[in-house]
């Protein structure tokens, strides 16, 4: 068994242009005295990380993990969760998601499509740079509009949708083994692989291909009702990536699972700091440690009440407390007997 790393952070919801969170060094400063000990980076925010070069230079990458490792932190992953998601977009969502790049490919979907797929090869060349061996992101959606089935869709839609999804996942996942990265993408509404279903469906597709794995985060599974318990034993080998999020669902005469389209405060199920949900982290981390889960519990901190600064003072030390330092010997090794094979041949009755 491995013990887990952290406890470590996603920066995406702290960073802005205020400091101390407008700059990776001033960040990480804050965050350290917080009590993590390590960061995952939005690689988009260039306030912060400037991926284009971090895939050209390892001089540069070498200069960023030397300034963290002078504040205690190291980077647990990188993410391009917003560029992810521009590599499979539906034309319903694509005002929307124009917002995730570069004004220069506004209104323009191929090269926005473009520009998101090189965004993820160089995340994966970047990676390997850092000497990191994970990377969380998003798959995109093509048919997440059919999510429900109502009018019929028409047969075949599903399938070609992520006969489509693989089609352009495929050389990226080849990018990420040359770099001997895992991508693993965050299993959440919104996206195509959003359940256990949806992922196999997509796995099947691009071949069982190692690089194809799993961020699990367990407050998406809550807010759909899924066991997120027993997701653990049935893809443990492909979970890379561990998101530490809060949430809790109370279901209503009024409204469920869907929402009602209703704000997040109002919402049955919406996400919550940590301790502050339904979750039952202990039993999570004890199937991360009895899995041998080797990479990082990382805070991801959203909720619809709490400040976020008091959610991040609060996650380093609630992740501290879950973490298993895992045994290195039996706890009842003190009454063992030792090996004795004539022994256990006469305790059988054979001798």
């Amino acid at each position: 068994m491995k013990t887990i790393k952290g406890p470590g952070i996603f920066l995406a919801q702290f960073a802005g242009d205020a400091a101390p969170f407008n700059s990776l060094p001033a960040i990480a400063d804050w965050v350290a005295g917080l009590g993590y000990k390590g960061i995952q980076i939005p690689s988009w925010d260039e306030r912060l990380f400037d991926l284009t070069l971090a895939a050209e230079s390892q001089t540069y990458c070498d200069d960023v993990k030397g300034m963290l490792a002078d504040k205690g932190l190291e980077i647990t992953e990188l993410s391009t969760h917003l560029q992810g998601q521009l590599v499979a977009v539906h034309p319903a969502f694509d005002a929307q998601f124009d917002g995730f790049a570069p004004a220069a490919v506004h209104g323009n979907p191929k090269a926005r499509q473009e520009w998101a797929v090189q965004q993820v090869k160089n995340a994966a060349v970047a990676s390997r740079r850092l000497g990191l061996t994970a990377h969380a992101t998003f798959s995109g959606a093509l048919a997440w509009p059919y999510f429900y089935p109502w009018p019929a869709r028409p047969a075949g839609l599903v399938e070609d949708a992520f006969d489509e999804l693989a089609r352009r996942w495929k050389p990226i996942l080849d990018v990420f083994e040359d770099n001997g990265v895992d991508a693993a993408y965050e299993i959440h509404p919104g996206e195509d692989l959003h359940d256990g279903v949806t992922f196999e469906m997509f796995l099947e597709r691009v071949g069982n291909h190692p690089r194809a794995n799993i961020l699990y985060d367990p407050s998406h599974f809550v807010l759909q009702q899924l066991d997120y318990l027993a997701y653990i034993d049935i893809y443990h080998e492909r979970i890379k990536c561990f998101h530490v999020k809060d949430a809790e669902f109370r279901p209503n005469g009024r409204s469920g699972v869907y929402g009602g389209y209703q704000s997040w405060v109002d919402r049955p199920g919406r996400f919550r700091s940590l301790g502050d949900g339904q979750v039952d982290f202990p039993a999570i981390f004890s199937k991360m440690a009895a899995n041998d889960f080797a990479g990082w519990a990382v805070l991801e901190w959203e909720c619809a009440l709490k400040h976020p600064e008091q959610g991040a003072a609060e996650g380093a030390p609630f992740i501290d407390r879950h973490i298993i330092r895992v045994t290195e010997h039996a706890f009842d090794d003190f009454a063992a007997g030792g090996a004795d094979r004539a022994l256990n041949r006469r305790l059988m009755g054979i001798d």
